[in-house]
């Protein structure tokens, strides 16, 4: 395990129910484990490496007065999720996918000049949450350095 690395993320959803169903798809495509067993009673997803470190995301509900309100990614807090991709071809399969599942798209695949080679398509979750999938070869086999 990677000292510093992340270790857990928990969002908090307005309508549980139908965040469930959308990170179940999502995150079952990028690898990950529903282990409900793992995130103190909310729905979750893990993930592990080869080296036996892990991380899990888990939904938390919204307090009722909160729910209505939509992500404000320019407001204090979270701006983005990002999640590795394999290859150039995974971020274009997944954009595939997420089409398919009717997922709202912000941009599809493009290169991006954040890091030689930056490759990503931007989508967002049912509350507005920005998520990405990204390849970024400049970073590949960094990590620690």
């Amino acid at each position: 395990m990677v000292r510093g690395a992340l270790s857990h993320l928990d969002l908090t959803v307005a309508d549980l129910n139908s965040s469930v169903e959308f990170y179940d798809r999502v995150l079952g495509q990028l690898g990950y484990s529903r282990r409900d067993d793992l995130g103190a009673g909310a729905p979750c997803w893990c993930i592990s490496d080869s080296s036996g470190g892990s991380f899990t995301i888990a939904l938390k509900p919204a307090r009722p007065e909160s729910a209505s309100v939509r992500h404000d990614r320019y407001a204090p807090g979270l701006h983005h999720l990002a999640f590795h991709a394999d290859s150039r071809e995974d971020v274009d399969r997944f954009h595939a996918f997420l089409l398919r599942i009717g997922a709202t798209v912000l941009d599809p695949p493009a290169e991006y000049a954040y890091t030689p080679g930056y490759y990503a398509v931007f989508f967002t979750d049912p509350d507005g949450i920005k998520l990405e999938a990204v390849f970024e070869p400049e970073l590949r086999g960094r990590a620690g350095r």
